[in-house]
């Protein structure tokens, strides 16, 4: 006789998203959706109609995470052609580019990954590619995507080098590995499970322009079970101008809950540690308020535009100057009830006017932030590049997490991954504890975020950024099953000690996509 239950998860932790404490509650799942939730234990008629029955006792159980600002086509790049990060000298390298050229025959250029400029002179590999391959253009990727070996013929080609070799400069590559259906169907499908690993069930991806075929494998993912990861993605114009036809064809084509198209996204400004960040006023003695112009009449132009049609954009920018020029963008936006009718929103967010983020706050703008920005360098590093940019006083209003919470605005998670990976309890420790590398205290606490407050930040807010929130991002009856499983219970741990916790379970669209061996127990 047929179950009434695919599933009944017990839970002496259970954060529903909704409440800010956890408490002890079961949930009854019956195919994608969550069918019953209630506080307490449940009775044994429910566990008899249950197919699986999986019980938690210290474990925290919570929404799926969502993160709202991620780069596969870029983090593909670690992984592409051939891997030369044993190689010391031009035989060994040379030797491994003929041994793929024979296997794979690629039309394009041939490409590699996982250089290491410390044990292959860059100098002498390039002098090999001319040597050996003058008529086949030639990529070789660091280890940190930071710089390349390249030949003339790809930079005639493909027109970046190896002092450029950014995303943004590098697209014309991205076309050739992202057709590349061996090789793409395994990167992602690695990628998913490493995202599944994190307890991560959606994803905002960003992709250059028409993404390069890349929508094509969507397509056929979107009704499989080979699909772990919900990708909403947005396109980011490079290589041509926004493409509202492009966009059109997108919302058409993709309806569901797992893939949908979800606007538009673009850098401002730069960073201000390089000076690149627009501010309201001068840098600390400097007399300019940014590096380079940003084009900010291209920028509204683009924004009106795209609202007109109803798509949403999402702008990057760390300088005050910059959010305060997109607040005043979003302000011409369209309205319903004093909000945005599309869901606008603001990445990063380094260095905030609070006057600002109370208006943000009040259109209903959302704020994607990167909450593990903090570890990407030393404590002494980050606070000296603030107080050298842009002083001690103004300083106060760096990472200022609480006004924007406090001022109204929706905070989402986001990691611009592979910048960053995904981590909760990497967050919980930077942006709860205020805590940076090297440094015992914490680092103005007055602008961090409560647990629960993150939390939902990484889960609900997340899903409210895609317009997903009436299925998605809350434990609730009636809305899909996203789960993700933590092996404590992050709500009360001391922040210091949060980056021990992992991951134990990860359940996607009402399956089990990733699990660890735990304490467990499963009837």
């Amino acid at each position: 006789m047929k179950k009434r239950f695919s599933k009944v998860i017990i839970a002496k932790h259970l954060f529903d998203g909704i409440n800010e404490k956890d408490y002890e509650g079961y949930l009854c799942l019956s195919g994608n959706h969550i069918v019953e939730k209630k506080a307490g234990k449940p009775e044994k008629d429910i566990l008899n109609q249950a197919q699986e029955v999986l019980n938690f006792r210290d474990e925290l159980v919570m929404p799926g995470i969502t993160d709202t600002h991620t780069f596969f086509t870029g983090y593909a790049i670690y992984h592409v052609g051939a891997d030369f990060s044993k190689v010391t000298d031009n035989e060994e390298g040379c030797c491994i580019l003929r041994k793929y050229e024979q296997k794979r025959h690629p039309e394009g250029a041939l490409l590699g990954h996982g250089w290491n400029p410390e044990m292959w002179d860059r100098q002498n590999g390039e002098e090999m590619l001319e040597e050996k391959f003058p008529n086949k253009a030639v990529i070789i990727f660091s280890a940190d995507r930071s710089c390349c070996i390249m030949n003339q013929k790809a930079r005639n080609i493909y027109q970046f080098s190896a002092e450029t070799c950014y995303p943004e400069s590098y697209y014309r590559i991205m076309r050739e590995y992202l057709n590349d259906r061996e090789f793409i169907k395994k990167e992602f499908s690695d990628y998913m499970k490493m995202m599944n690993s994190r307890g991560v069930t959606t994803v905002k991806e960003m992709g250059f322009d028409d993404f390069y075929g890349f929508t094509d494998y969507l397509k056929e993912l979107e009704d499989s079970e080979d699909l772990n990861l919900r990708t909403f993605f947005m396109s980011q114009p490079v290589g041509e101008g926004m493409n509202l036809v492009y966009a059109r064809r997108m919302r058409e084509q993709f309806t569901g809950n797992k893939i949908r198209f979800s606007g538009f996204n673009r850098m401002t400004d730069g960073t201000i540690a390089s000076y690149k960040g627009d501010l309201k006023e001068p840098y600390e003695n400097q007399d300019f308020c940014c590096k380079d112009p940003v084009p900010y009449e291209e920028i509204e132009k683009d924004v009106l535009a795209a609202d007109a049609e109803d798509f949403r954009w999402s702008l990057h920018a760390q300088g005050d100057g910059a959010v305060g020029k997109i607040t005043e963008i979003y302000q011409k936006c369209k309205k319903v009830q004093g909000k945005l009718k599309n869901r606008h929103a603001i990445t990063d967010m380094e260095f905030t006017d609070p006057k600002d983020l109370e208006i943000l706050g009040r259109i209903g703008v959302t704020a994607e932030l990167y909450f593990q920005i903090m570890s990407l360098d030393p404590a002494d590093v980050l606070i000296n590049n603030i107080k050298q940019t842009i002083g001690t006083e103004r300083g106060k209003y760096y990472w200022n997490r609480r006004k924007m919470q406090d001022s109204g605005m929706n905070l989402s998670g986001a990691t611009d991954l592979p910048l960053l990976l995904t981590s909760i309890p990497e967050s919980i420790y930077y942006s709860c504890g205020g805590y940076m590398d090297g440094r015992a205290e914490a680092f103005q606490s007055e602008n961090t975020l409560t647990v629960p407050e993150l939390l939902k930040a990484w889960t609900i807010g997340g899903q409210k950024n895609l317009g997903m929130e009436e299925v998605l991002g809350t434990l609730e009856e009636g809305k899909l099953a996203d789960i993700t499983v933590f092996d404590r219970n992050l709500l009360e741990i001391n922040p210091v000690d949060a980056r021990d916790a992992r991951v134990v379970m990860t359940i996607m669209d009402g399956r089990t996509v990733f699990t660890e061996n735990s304490q467990t127990e499963k009837n």
